[in-house]
């Protein structure tokens, strides 16, 4: 007998039942895990393992119309991970699944299946092999255990082999479920799908058995709604690997890559004008707002004499990808300076403006800066890295400290098919990557200039006669949320050190960099 989810939402009786829920078709608004081993082969095992997969998918498409889903998935798993170490699949899985999940997370199942057991465990079945779906499964769903395939590991390489219990799917999905459950009578509420003749052999193991109905398919969850906000995430593809679209991003490499090509010299060659130009006759769009200002004569500052500020402007911007400054000297009309913490020699030697490294020592970095901005306007992205959602990372007071006149540039950046930036990838082809969309899109706005000490506050202090200088920090802070307020987003105090811990497991910095420091 079969319960609907909301009686059993309502009643209060699931508040101390272990219940296990299917993920793919259930907890997922899709059945098909194509997608995720094609992650798994393009990120982890590179775009050759990836081609292979799917000139193999009209094959493993024909076995899952035969209902032989259990032998094509066995050949994905072994295309997509024979071969590769398990620290590389589970990086992948820790790092570029997350956000591909959570965009097909099924709204009302997500949210009756969170609340359905407030005191018993919550398990999840997964077509997949475990390792590549714990990661999200229990930082985002928060569930107790995942029932899955396990990987047969050999010297920390994947074989591409599954162990016993075999797969849960099809026939082997009652007998492997059993097996993992055991004696435990806690677990007693399943959740699935009624779409597929499978279900009944899931939900015949327990007592209590609840369905999802077919039309909230249609339902997947909202930004707001996710359990914890998904602030970094890595890999190159945006959008869903299903594969069509695979098919139309193979098709397109060749023309997106002479393109990328096309762009970077026009910029690297032609005047900013004309470079612009090039660039919307190749499909790319820039967009960029300028805010109505009138600042302050630099000379009637009453701290002016300082020494170690210097009138020419200091461009303060929010980090989307590499090229962020080359955007900003594009739109200025005229020669920008752009100081970063790390760039390849690619990107450098590619840039159209001048860059300059920054060592990591404050002081070395401080007189370095105060000395660029003598001999004209300085960019800089005081995140320290990019950031790839509506987040800002915590602003670097560094550059308050060295600059009397800042702007405040918002910058946004979206491409339809790459990302322009990478945690594990090859940082050298970042803007080649994000070029290689067919219309990416730029967005800056250019907001009120500040001189530092009169304008952060509405009412300056002033102490004998004196005006009293706000801090480095609550400037950094302030220029922050100005940003943040101007495309609506959301300010936090992580660091580049966040990032690279959550996505990567190291602090970012260049072994080589540490030993030249």
């Amino acid at each position: 007998m079969f319960t609907a989810i909301p009686t059993f939402f309502n009643d209060g009786k699931g508040d101390n039942y272990g219940v296990v829920s299917k993920l793919e078709g259930t907890l997922l608004l899709s059945r098909s895990t194509f997608p995720y081993f094609m992650l798994v082969a393009f990120e982890g095992g590179g775009p050759v393992r990836a081609l292979i997969l799917l000139l193999a998918s009209p094959f493993l498409f024909l076995l899952e119309s035969l209902s032989l889903e259990s032998i094509s998935l066995k050949i994905m798993i072994f295309i997509s991970m024979a071969g590769l170490k398990v620290t590389d699949v589970k990086a992948v899985a820790k790092a570029v699944l997350p956000r591909f999940f959570l965009k097909d997370l099924r709204a009302s199942a997500f949210k009756k299946f969170s609340c359905s057991s407030r005191h018993g465990k919550k398990y999840v079945v997964t077509l997949c092999p475990r390792i590549i779906v714990e990661a999200f499964l229990r930082e985002y769903l928060n569930v107790d255990g995942v029932f899955g395939a396990e990987l047969r590991i050999f010297d920390g390489y994947c074989t591409g082999f599954v162990s016993s219990p075999v797969l849960m799917s099809g026939f082997c999905e009652a007998e492997s479920l059993t097996l993992a459950i055991g004696d435990d009578t806690s677990i007693n509420s399943g959740f699935c799908d009624a779409s597929k003749s499978p279900c009944d052999s899931f939900t015949s193991l327990f007592q209590r058995r609840f369905i999802v109905a077919v039309e909230d398919d249609l339902s997947p969850l909202q930004r707001k709604d996710y359990p914890r906000p998904l602030i970094f995430h890595d890999g190159r593809l945006v959008v869903k690997p299903t594969p069509l679209n695979c098919l139309a991003i193979l098709l397109w490499i060749p023309i997106g890559l002479l393109i990328a090509i096309f762009r970077l010299l026009a910029a690297k060659l032609l005047p900013c004008k004309l470079g612009l130009v090039a660039a919307a006759a190749t499909g790319m769009k820039i967009r960029a707002k300028f805010h109505t200002c009138h600042p302050r004569d630099i000379n009637n500052l009453p701290f002016n004499n300082n020494t170690n500020k210097n009138p020419c402007t200091l461009y303060v911007c929010s980090h989307r990808t590499l090229i962020d400054p080359v955007m900003v000297a594009n739109v200025l009309q005229r020669p920008v300076t752009a100081v970063t913490y790390s760039l390849s020699w690619v990107s450098e030697m590619l840039s159209p403006i001048r860059t300059v490294r920054l060592s990591r020592d404050r002081v070395k970095d401080g007189e370095a800066m105060r000395g660029l901005l003598k001999k004209g306007d300085l960019v800089v992205c005081p995140e320290g890295t990019t950031c790839r959602e509506p987040y800002l990372l915590r602003f670097s007071p560094l550059f308050s400290e060295v600059a009397e006149v800042i702007v405040p540039v918002a910058v946004e950046a979206k491409g339809s098919l790459f990302y322009g930036t990478s945690v594990r990838g090859q940082k050298g082809l970042d803007s080649f990557f994000f070029l290689m969309n067919p219309r990416p899109e730029y967005h800056l706005e250019f907001l009120e200039k500040i001189i530092v000490g009169t304008q952060l506050s509405a009412s300056p202090s002033i102490i004998n006669g004196d005006y009293c200088k706000p801090s480095s920090f609550e400037i950094a802070n302030r220029v922050q949320r100005l940003i943040g307020d101007a495309f609506g987003f959301e300010c936090t105090n992580l660091t580049r050190r966040d990032k690279y811990r959550m996505l990567a497991g190291n602090d970012g910095i260049d072994p080589r960099m540490r030993i030249h420091n």
